[in-house]
């Protein structure tokens, strides 16, 4: 089981009230909301091994190269407090040096969810100029037996094949869904395979990614249905005898030049060089560890419960 990190704890932060504080009144909403969506699902699922995916650059620069717009509206205007001196969403860019845009209540606290993570042995694995969702596509891509891919990204869905299943907690963990790519199809009408075409087709307003203007999830869809893919979409736009009609032809042509890069940027990379989930462990636990920063911030049940998910 391999977790999209921060989609959890910024999901925390806003879903658990923000009057949970440490004993110096120091805000651990998202820090616990995280450690009890890890005891529960841990609790549910009984992984063999657990990973936590990094977002060691939030906003990568090639990313950006090939859509301006890409999380344009994520990016700190100001930057200058420690708490985004961490490296990660919420926080700072490795290699772009880019800082997101976070509350100040919820940037002080991603540090301290590294310290967690490591107290307690989970492995948190990132990658510098790679986002979360390329470790996570790496880790499940690469491994020989089911992996779940616990995140509230939507565009993760295009994981959900063979033995790779999509831990859907966008409307919250304890409704989450289980994905595969029946599931997808149900939704959406497109498989996991072709759901990179359509996320690029419709857009995703919350990354910066415009879509072709006048076309929605509906019409996405259908294209991909009636043609396939992109490449076989922009041949059929220019074939008069496709069927397909004036107004679509219209709108994809007013998109050509977004709609290559803006799939190269959808795709998750699968081949970074990464543990294998196969041989994944945890490193070692440090109760003593554990029990100080429990103290130090208050974490109270969740780290009672974390530590019996975790068998301690």
């Amino acid at each position: 089981m391999v977790f999209d990190t921060a989609s959890l704890y910024f999901r925390s932060f806003f879903g658990v009230p923000n009057s949970v504080t440490s004993p110096d009144g120091t805000p651990v909403n998202a820090v616990r909301g995280l450690m009890d969506s890890l005891a529960r699902l841990i609790e549910q699922y009984h992984p063999g091994a657990i990973a936590c995916a990094w977002d060691n650059d939030w906003r990568p620069t090639w990313r950006v190269d090939l859509v301006p717009s890409y999380k344009a509206h994520r990016v700190a205007q100001v930057v200058g407090d420690a708490a985004h001196e961490v490296v990660g969403a919420g926080g700072t860019g490795a290699v772009s040096g880019q800082a997101e845009e976070a509350a100040d209540e919820l940037a002080v606290q991603v540090p301290i969810i590294r310290e967690v993570l490591a107290a307690y042995g989970i492995p948190v694995i990132g990658v510098d100029d790679h986002e979360a969702d390329d470790v996570l596509g790496s880790l499940a891509h690469q491994a020989t037996r089911p992996v779940l891919v616990v995140t509230g990204d939507r565009d993760l869905f295009q994981l959900a094949t063979g033995e790779v299943k999509v831990i859907y907690v966008g409307k919250g963990v304890a409704k989450h869904d289980l994905v595969d790519s029946a599931w997808v199809e149900a939704k959406y009408g497109v498989n996991a395979d072709q759901y990179v075409d359509f996320s690029v087709l419709r857009g995703d307003a919350s990354d910066g990614l415009p879509g072709v203007a006048g076309i929605g999830e509906k019409s996405a869809a259908q294209l991909i249905q009636a043609y396939g893919g992109l490449d076989e979409i922009a041949v059929a736009a220019t074939d008069p005898d496709s069927g397909m009609s004036n107004g679509l032809r219209t709108k994809l042509a007013g998109a050509v030049e977004y709609l290559g890069p803006a799939q190269v940027v959808v795709q998750v990379v699968t081949d970074l060089d990464l543990p294998s989930v196969d041989d994944l462990e945890s490193l070692p636990w440090d109760g003593e560890r554990v029990a100080a920063l429990s103290e130090r911030w208050g974490l109270g049940s969740s780290a009672e419960r974390l530590n019996a998910a975790l068998g301690h």
